[in-house]
């Protein structure tokens, strides 16, 4: 049986292992968050516009599935891939990086003939 010493104990060093995690799984912890903004993004503006994933998988020349993964923070897309997107959902990708502070947003194009 652990004392409630001993467990507060090993709590207390787990919680200081956290803050001192290696420089991989940091950088791996910020892809990750990075990944899940942008699969928001595009899930937030494809909804937005009413398609399915099928139709803007269609539209940016992709896979229903490779939608789906992206939606869900499972990759990163790559430049090229982004911009397709964004054409695709009829808007510019807005990404701000300052420091540890992201936000990732594809907003509709300004309907030029207004």
């Amino acid at each position: 049986m652990v004392s409630h010493a001993q467990w507060k104990l090993t709590r207390d060093r787990k919680i200081a292992e956290g803050l001192t995690e290696s420089p991989e799984v940091t950088r791996r912890r910020e892809e990750i968050r990075l990944a899940f903004e942008l699969g928001q993004a595009v899930y937030d503006r494809r909804a937005e516009l009413g398609i399915s994933q099928t139709e803007l998988a269609r539209r940016a020349g992709m896979t229903q599935p490779q939608v789906s993964k992206l939606e869900l923070g499972g990759t990163v897309p790559t430049v090229p891939l982004l911009a397709r997107l964004a054409r695709a959902m009829e808007s510019e990708l807005n990404l701000t990086l300052v420091g540890e502070t992201s936000r990732v947003a594809f907003t509709a194009v300004a309907d030029e003939a207004a």
